[in-house]
């Protein structure tokens, strides 16, 4: 049985997401992973292509989400709430491109009111 790699964890796909949400940018650090931030601060990131995106997500769908196949702890980000979905997981490529939109909802909330204002976020 073959696992169907959904656009989204391929880095074009995975990029032209990223910079469409609004008050983001993208950088390429830590061996040439795809990194999406905003406000400076990291919500999402592609290690390889294809590969895993690990995000930020809320407490209780951490709890939820590691629970299912494909989907674990993100390594280096768990302890901050990071989960890392690979083409195994259940999940729809809209599901994963939710998840990535409600990252960048909790990273934009976490940031000043300034910064929130600078980026036009309200």
């Amino acid at each position: 049985m073959s696992i169907t790699i959904p656009a989204i964890l391929q880095r074009a796909a995975f990029e032209a997401f990223i910079l469409s949400l609004p008050g983001t940018n993208l950088v390429r650090q830590w061996g040439d992973a795809s990194v999406g931030k905003v406000g400076g601060k990291i919500f999402a990131l592609l290690n390889t292509e294809p590969g895993a995106v690990s995000l930020k997500v809320s407490d209780m769908a951490y709890e939820l989400l590691t629970e299912l196949e494909g989907i674990q702890p993100a390594p280096y980000l768990a302890r901050a709430g990071w989960v890392a979905i690979s083409a195994a997981s259940p999940l729809s490529e809209d599901e994963i491109r939710a998840y990535i939109s409600e990252a960048h909802r909790l990273v934009t909330l976490r940031l000043t009111r300034k910064v929130r204002a600078e980026l036009g976020l309200g």
